[in-house]
């Protein structure tokens, strides 16, 4: 039997800790490198954070299995057992650049079902999380279900690199979308938006594209808290597979669905 508040407490713990050694790294100089392209940054920090994790998971639950960004955990094959999907810095650019509105995210499954999830904003000291069938919180207090607002009210987390030409989607396609909306916003970390999405402070999120450990805490989080977490397709979301993404309150995530991305195939 998987005693799942152990597993909570020992997470928030390794989170704060992890927290604090990153704000005191942040008065060092960053080792800075590039991934896929000039504009995918690593740093030391993400590796040594990763690693951190990563430690202390193999020492305490060692039949865990650990699927982390920067390649330190294990290659999966299948969702079978307790998984972590970890990364360790989500918003590596805004790090580098900005030292702020960068998180760790963490969501931890059970046969591919989400059971745990965190998104910890590093620099405000500021944790989401949630517990499958126990609700979602904001540093500790419970959140209430999503609101389902109309379109017009919403206000939509969205790179602005899908608006123009690009491989992924016709943009024109998001153009009647971001004008329905009442507006648009990037932050530069996807789990920090969905995050966001939580508490209310934003209602939609999409990208055409993340990795499991971008989206693994938040879609537990969300999936929680009433709202739709799905690809652009509205077909499930796997952690064993890069995809779109598209979190929000049922009643609009229909609404965007039919009129705004029928016609949407995922590439």
């Amino acid at each position: 039997m998987i005693n799942w508040t152990e597993i909570d407490q020992f997470t928030k713990e390794w989170i704060k800790e992890a927290g604090k050694r990153i704000r005191q790294s942040l008065s060092e100089q960053l080792h800075i490198s590039t991934k896929a392209n000039p504009n995918d940054l690593v740093t030391n920090i993400d590796k040594d954070t990763e690693r951190f994790f990563i430690e202390r998971i193999r020492k305490t639950f060692p039949n865990h299995k650990i699927l982390g960004e920067e390649g330190f955990g294990d290659e999966l094959k299948s969702t079978e057992g307790v998984i972590w999907v970890i990364d360790p810095i989500d918003g590596t650019m805004n790090l580098v650049h900005m030292q702020r509105n960068f998180t760790i995210s963490i969501g931890i499954f059970e046969n591919g079902k989400g059971k745990l999830a965190y998104i910890y904003d590093v620099m405000n000291d500021e944790l989401y999380h949630a517990m499958n069938g126990s609700g979602a919180f904001f540093n500790g207090k419970r959140l209430p279900k999503l609101l389902d607002k109309p379109l017009s009210e919403c206000i939509i987390g969205l790179n602005s690199i899908w608006l123009t030409e690009n491989r992924r989607i016709d943009h024109r396609m998001l153009t009647p979308l971001v004008k329905g909306a009442r507006g648009t916003r990037s932050i530069g970390s996807a789990a920090l938006e969905m995050g966001y999405i939580a508490t209310g402070w934003m209602d939609v999120y999409i990208s055409l594209r993340l990795s499991p450990w971008d989206f693994a805490a938040g879609m537990i989080i969300i999936e929680e808290l009433g709202g739709k977490a799905t690809k652009l397709t509205g077909e499930p979301l796997s952690i064993l597979e890069k995809s779109s993404v598209f979190f929000a309150g049922p009643a609009v995530h229909e609404q965007i669905l039919k009129q705004y991305l029928s016609e949407y195939v995922e590439k």
